[in-house]
Order: structure tokens, then C-alpha cells, then sequence
């Protein structure tokens, strides 16, 4: 695992595992919503360059996001995609506990943005993204892990899972479970 893609829904725990894998293995971890979002939640015009740099590099771990802007560069490059395909229970649990926590604390999340409970009734918002696309994302990814053979998959379909192999990680292991 030199190349790592960490794909799930809105809510999974794609940047949470994508930070504590760069930490045990230390591998450089990008994240893109940082990468993607500028100042007013405005798209960096430099994104796609920075996405394209860093992932024409022989070490990284980042999450499987913004499909539309990257088309398939990341899986093409990825030697391993882990897919967090936790149940929409799981997801959407963990996903309104981190948006009522972020608008209530008001901390900045990337480039002075600050996400804020009049967010919440937009189509885009992680909540309600995650609750109108969480089939439609699992979809997706088994399609596209069937057209990327020769990607390594790392399946987790539990937060018991996830904690399980994340342990066989840190043991030094690379139990592929699923």
C-alpha cells in the first residue's frame, strides 16, 4: 500500500482513516476538500494541478472525492482502494454528529470556511448528500472497482471492521478483509 484511495459516502470516515493511515504508515495524506475549496467555498482554480502533482507520486493517501472534476485519475493511480461501505445508519449518524459539532463550534474548516446550520437545507450539504446518495455512491464504487482490476480492495462494511484491519495495520499486517 504505497497509493492509497479511501472511497465511501459523505459521513464513512474516509479523512479520518485516510489521517490515521498517513500517521501509522507514513505516507504523505492530501486532503481534497482542503485542496478543492477556496475562500467563500469557492473552487481553487489550481486544483486539478494539485491533485494531478501529488498523485503523480510514488506515496500518498487521500479520499475517493469530486469524481466529477477528476474523472478516474485517482483510480488509475491508486494501488489500493479502501471502501468504506458502512450501513446509511452508521453514515448518517456520524455525519449530522460532525455537522451540528462544525456549526456549532464555528471553527474554520479549510481556507476560512466555516460550515454553519443555515448550510444545512442545501442539496450539497454532507447531510443531506449522504441521505440521497448513499446507494447510488455504493453503486457506483462496485462498478468502478469492477473496472479497475488490478487495483487492490480493501473492503469494510462495519466501524468494527474498519477498527479491526486499521489494528492489522498497525501490527505491521495488510489483512484484506471483504
Amino acid at each position: 500500500m504505497e497509493r492509497i484511495l479511501i472511497s465511501g459516502i459523505s459521513g464513512a470516515g474516509k479523512t479520518t482513516l485516510a489521517r490515521r493511515l498517513a500517521d501509522r504508515l507514513g505516507i504523505p495524506r492530501y486532503e481534497l476538500d482542503a485542496l478543492h475549496h477556496g475562500p467563500g467555498w469557492v473552487k481553487r482554480p489550481e486544483f486539478e494541478d494539485d491533485v494531478e502533482r501529488f498523485s503523480s507520486g510514488s506515496r500518498w493517501v487521500t479520499e475517493d472525492q469530486y469524481q466529477r472534476l477528476l474523472g478516474d485519475l485517482l483510480w488509475t493511480r491508486a494501488d489500493t482502494v479502501i471502501w468504506l461501505d458502512l450501513p446509511k445508519r452508521t453514515v448518517m449518524t456520524r455525519v449530522l454528529r460532525r455537522s451540528f459539532t462544525r456549526a456549532i463550534d464555528g471553527r474554520e474548516l479549510w481556507n476560512g470556511n466555516r460550515e454553519s446550520f443555515r448550510d444545512w437545507p442545501k442539496p450539497d450539504h454532507p447531510i443531506r448528500w449522504a441521505w440521497s446518495h448513499h446507494q447510488a455512491r455504493r453503486e457506483r464504487t462496485g462498478q468502478r472497482i469492477a473496472h479497475f482490476p488490478a487495483v487492490d480492495i480493501v473492503h469494510l462494511a462495519s466501524a468494527s471492521e474498519v477498527r479491526r484491519w486499521l489494528g492489522g495495520v498497525a501490527d505491521g499486517g495488510t489483512d484484506h478483509a471483504g
